[in-house]
C-alpha cells in the first residue's frame, strides 16, 4: 500500500481533491434530503457506509419517500448499478491479489474510481489513482452524509439552502456530454417520456424501471443498424 501513495503525483492529487469536494456536496444533499423525507438520521449514514453508491441511494430514498415499496427501491438500485459488472472486468487488475484488498476495492468501485484508473496507462499509476480516489471519495461522502443528516434535522427543509438541487444538477452535468450521441439522446428522451407518462398511474419506482424501454429501444436500433 505504501508503494501506491508514492506513485501519486500532484496533478492526480489535485484532481482527486476536486472530485472529493463535489462528492461532499452531494453527500450533504443526500443526508439532508433523507432526513427531510422522514428517515431517521442514522439510516442514510448506514446506507452510505454499506452501499456507497450515490445514484442508487438517492433513487432508493426518492422511491420510498414517494410511497414506493422497499422492493421497488432495491430493484431500481440493482438495475442502476448493473453497470458495475463491466466496470469490475475493466479494472479488476488494479484491486490487488489478496482477498481483503479485493473485497475493499470492490466496495470502492464507482464511476469516478473507474474513470481515474482507466485514464492511466501505467498499471502502477492506475492502481494508485483507483485507490486514492476511492479512499478520498468514501471519506468525503460519508462525512458529508453525517453532516447533511444533522443539518437536515436542524433546518427541516433542505430546499431552504438549495441542498435538494445539488445532486440533480451534478447528475445533469454528468449526463450532458453523453447526450451528444444521437442514439443515446433518443434513448434518454424515450425513457423520460415513458417515466413521465406512467408516473400518475403507477406506484413510485415503477416508472423509473419502465424508463429502461428507452435503453432497450436503443440496443435494438443499434443491432438493426449493424445487420
Amino acid at each position: 500500500m505504501r508503494s501506491i501513495w508514492r506513485t501519486l503525483d500532484p496533478e492526480l492529487l489535485r484532481d482527486v481533491a476536486a472530485v472529493a469536494a463535489g462528492a461532499a456536496v452531494n453527500g450533504a444533499s443526500f443526508g439532508a434530503i433523507s432526513v427531510a423525507a422522514g428517515l431517521p438520521w442514522w439510516l442514510p449514514v448506514v446506507m452510505s457506509l454499506l452501499v456507497f453508491a450515490g445514484g442508487a441511494q438517492f433513487m432508493a430514498v426518492g422511491i420510498v419517500a414517494g410511497g414506493g415499496s422497499p422492493a421497488a427501491a432495491v430493484l431500481a438500485g440493482l438495475v442502476l448499478n448493473a453497470r458495475h459488472l463491466p466496470f469490475g472486468l475493466a479494472v479488476g487488475h488494479v484491486l490487488g491479489r489478496g482477498l481483503f484488498a479485493r473485497l475493499i476495492g470492490s466496495h470502492l468501485l464507482i464511476d469516478e474510481t473507474v474513470a481515474f484508473a482507466l485514464a492511466q496507462r501505467d498499471p502502477a499509476k492506475a492502481r494508485a489513482a483507483y485507490w486514492s480516489c476511492g479512499v478520498a471519495l468514501f471519506a468525503a461522502w460519508n462525512l458529508a452524509v453525517v453532516a447533511g443528516a444533522l443539518v437536515g434535522q436542524a433546518i427541516g427543509d433542505p430546499g431552504a439552502f438549495g441542498l435538494d438541487a445539488a445532486f440533480p444538477a451534478a447528475l445533469l452535468a454528468l449526463t450532458l456530454p453523453a447526450l451528444k450521441d444521437r442514439r443515446t439522446r433518443d434513448a434518454a428522451l424515450l425513457g423520460s417520456a415513458v417515466a413521465l407518462a406512467t408516473t400518475p398511474f403507477l406506484p413510485a419506482g415503477l416508472p423509473v424501471l419502465l424508463a429502461l424501454a428507452g435503453l432497450a429501444a436503443a440496443v435494438t436500433t443499434r443491432q438493426g443498424a449493424r445487420a
